[in-house]
């Protein structure tokens, strides 16, 4: 894992209480998507997480929503699947179908330009998914390599609905164009309105640099851009790159016609053309199973991507009701220009309006403004680098963050993406750990008040500990806080230091043990499985002169110390009954002894001389003999001579 997915908070979070986060793979504009696993269905998802400063503008929500609505609408194998949407706390997520693998954007990195049949392939599957979007009404609005996802078992699918919406809401003003200015069509530059022939354009661009490495329009500043978009006509691909069939340079211009109304009205009528010029070229889409080419994945060292190799399909012989050749095609549609020209003059004026608006727009206007950079997640020192290098000024902030490590950028104010004069100050606010509170004392409360009591801490409360005590029964006898940054856990019951973030748990009195002294053994063990208490009676007795045999005389100690929780089960000492007496031999002594000897012994000793004279008598035995065990103040008879 990288440093900077080790720093990614999401990272190893439990999000809505099913989807353990793995580790991220992608960060956009708009969200950061993480490889996760449901723990439901036990299966990898991909994780569409909003980005945290927007997940308070209600338009960036409606746009997240609408994402998850239109691929939701689709079911296509050529449209990422959409599973669920949700909201876990400040979190606005997506869950996706998992497709490891790499973009076109990638691909066309690596190899610049592509093969003529793995461009067919290419377009092939995503016009196939863009038709079924088509029928369902929804207009992608963000057509773009960045989105043509390729999987690793040969899987071409395309995603990323976030501008998605209804053909019928087809209007857009200057300010929501958020479609990349590359893929732009015409009309969204002039009137800003869009439907399925954008889709079409932007396929057209993405055709082309397919083909020749490149994109047909450059420039150093977006406007720049758009207005070649707006004034200029795609060239044909065959010009850089004289290995692109005449077909396919003719799909490239149909398809970003200025004109919407001479475009394909949509996906599907521009995949059955091409599936017409797979036909006369005799290359076909290669499935899944055929012979592949394997391109690696970027810095993993794993092979990541199957493209088809070149088919060998021979093309079927034409029909009566084959289309048009391209060179009919081309005559026609160039007639068509030329009964335009009196709309040249108006598209000249037209032009020199939109140069004086771009001069006003870099000159004066919010393209003279610099946007301040997301600088989240960057130390102080790279981030005042970042803004500095942008032309802003960057000023130190603090503040305390719970998610946000230490030392590490929270936010900027004013935030991301907004547009400012050049050297305005933007404040970055870099975060100082979470906050440190002092906790009041917890012991006497009940536990209601002592929740209560932590409420504005943020502190993770755990589940509380049940014990006994001689405390009252709900009232809490101690607390355990557990640090978030490691450490020994501590008592808090009398107060204490903690930081947000740390975890508490409380220790509940259940009230006392109940007393089973003098209970026999089945009252005792029933009057503490009522309190969900096991009794042991097997394994300690003890004599007792007050207790009688067979009931209990107490309990023993927990083993390991502490208080007694519900579920341990304790020792009952039974009592035996008074503990027995060894006879004492007290043969050959003076009977007066003897009799002091045997009363001192918890015996009671009897003979018939007279105590007067017990002086003068020997004793010769006891009954019982000396040595044998009775029970104290047993009677032993003294036998005596003399």
């Amino acid at each position: 894992m990288t440093t900077s997915q080790q720093a990614d908070p999401l990272i190893g979070r439990l999000v809505d209480g099913r989807y353990r986060v793995r580790a991220r793979i992608a960060r956009g504009g708009m969200a950061t998507v993480y490889v996760a696993t449901d723990l439901r269905l036990e299966r990898r998802i991909a994780l569409k997480v909003m980005h945290g400063h927007l997940s308070d503008d209600s338009v960036f929500q409606s746009r997240f929503i609408q994402e998850a609505r239109a691929a939701a609408r689709l079911a296509d194998p050529h449209v990422v699947n959409v599973f669920d949407q949700g909201q876990d706390g400040e979190l606005a997520y997506l869950v996706m179908e998992y497709l490891p693998g790499i973009t076109l954007r990638e691909l066309m990195r690596e190899q610049r330009r592509l093969t003529v049949p793995q461009t067919i392939t290419i377009m092939d599957a995503v016009l196939s998914g863009l038709a079924a979007a088509h029928r369902a009404g929804i207009v992608h609005r963000d057509v773009k390599p960045e989105n043509v996802l390729l999987a690793e078992d040969g899987r071409i699918k395309i995603g990323d609905f976030g501008l998605a919406r209804a053909t019928t809401a087809n209007t857009a003003s200057g300010a929501q164009l958020m479609g990349t200015i590359a893929y732009l069509a015409p009309e969204l530059v002039t009137r800003g309105t869009a439907d399925a022939r954008s889709d079409i354009y932007a396929l057209g661009i993405m055709l082309y640099e397919m083909l020749v490495g490149e994109q047909p329009y450059k420039g150093e500043q977006p406007m720049q851009i758009a207005f070649q978009h707006a004034t200029d006509s795609v060239p044909r691909p065959s010009v850089r790159n004289p290995g692109v069939p005449e077909q396919l340079d003719e799909l490239v211009l149909w398809a970003t016609e200025k004109s919407p109304d001479e475009r394909p009205d949509d996906a599907q009528e521009m995949l059955e053309r091409l599936r017409v010029i797979e036909r006369e070229l005799g290359v076909t889409p290669t499935p899944t199973t055929a012979k592949t080419t394997v391109v690696p994945m970027r810095d993993t060292g794993d092979q990541t991507l199957v493209l088809p190799g070149i088919p060998t399909a021979t093309a079927p012989a034409p029909t009566a009701d084959a289309p048009l050749d391209n060179a009919t095609l081309l005559r026609r549609r160039t007639a068509h220009r030329r009964s335009r020209g009196a709309l040249l003059l108006v598209l000249v004026l037209l032009l020199a309006v939109l140069a004086g608006g771009a001069g006003w727009w870099f000159g004066s206007g919010p393209g003279s403004k610099l946007s301040v950079p997301d600088v989240a997640g960057k130390t102080w020192e790279v981030a005042a680098a970042t803004i500095t290098k942008e032309g802003l000024t960057p000023v130190q902030g603090s503040e305390n963050s719970l998610k946000v490590p230490q030392g590490q950028a929270i936010r900027t104010d004013p935030g991301a993406g907004s547009r400012l004069d050049k050297k305005a100050k933007v404040t970055v606010l870099i975060s100082a750990g979470p906050a440190k509170h002092d906790i009041p004392k917890l012991d006497g409360m009940t536990e209601q008040q002592a929740k209560q009591a932590l409420v504005d801490f943020h502190l993770t409360l755990q589940d509380s500990v049940p014990l006994f005590s001689g405390a009252d029964s709900g009232l809490v006898i101690n607390a355990e806080v557990t640090p978030r940054a490691g450490g020994d856990v501590h008592e808090c019951g009398e107060g204490c230091t903690v930081f947000e973030g740390d975890q508490i748990r409380l220790l509940v009195s259940l009230g006392p043990v109940p007393d089973v002294t003098g209970l026999t053994v089945d009252d005792a063990t029933s009057k503490l499985k009522a309190v969900q208490l096991n009794a042991d009676s097997s394994s300690a007795a003890s004599y007792s002169d007050s207790v009688p045999k067979g009931r209990v005389i107490g309990i023993g100690d927990r083993e390991g110390g502490g208080n007694w929780r519900p579920g341990d089960t304790i020792v009952l000492n039974v009592s035996k009954g008074p503990e027995p007496v060894t006879v004492p031999d007290v043969v050959g002594k003076n009977l007066a002894e003897a009799m002091q000897a045997l009363t001192n012994a918890g015996l009671n000793p009897q003979t018939s001389v007279p105590e007067i004279a017990w002086s003068l008598f020997q004793v010769t035995g006891t009954d019982p003999k000396a040595g044998d065990s009775v029970e104290k103040n047993s009677t032993i008879r003294v036998k005596v001579s003399g």
